[in-house]
């Protein structure tokens, strides 16, 4: 099992940038599938990003690729999600996930554990 916490949230312009983290305990992170959503009021959560266990392979929503950038350093036990260029359609409660499973990635049901949630706010 896996406990995670998310940081880095907050208010911001539009076109400025932030840095989420994610801090996973656990001695077992470098197992998980990691990936990142977020929910704006009234909407359903949407997949952001998602990065594989080793790091090399990364997946990113239509919507924010090109501006996001997923990483994460095992030996620190934390998954990042830089967000540059930030519009005010990506105001949402951000969420980190880990997934066992080698299913879809962007699919939220094939996540098995979740943080919960930072805030992020993009003013115009």
């Amino acid at each position: 099992q896996v406990q995670l916490v998310e940081s880095g949230g907050g208010l911001v312009q539009a076109g400025g940038s932030l840095r989420l983290s994610c801090a996973a305990s656990g001695r077992t992170f470098s197992s998980y599938r990691m990936g990142w959503f977020r929910q704006a009021p009234g909407k359903e959560r949407e997949f952001v990003a998602s990065i594989n266990r080793g790091g090399g392979s990364t997946y990113y929503a239509d919507s924010v690729k090109g501006r996001f950038t997923i990483s994460r350093d095992n030996a620190k036990n934390t998954v990042y999600l830089q967000m540059n260029s930030l519009k005010p359609e990506d105001t949402a409660v951000y969420y980190c996930a880990a997934a066992t499973s080698f299913m879809g990635s962007s699919n939220p049901r094939n996540y098995d554990y979740w943080g919960q949630g930072t805030q992020v706010t993009v003013s115009s």
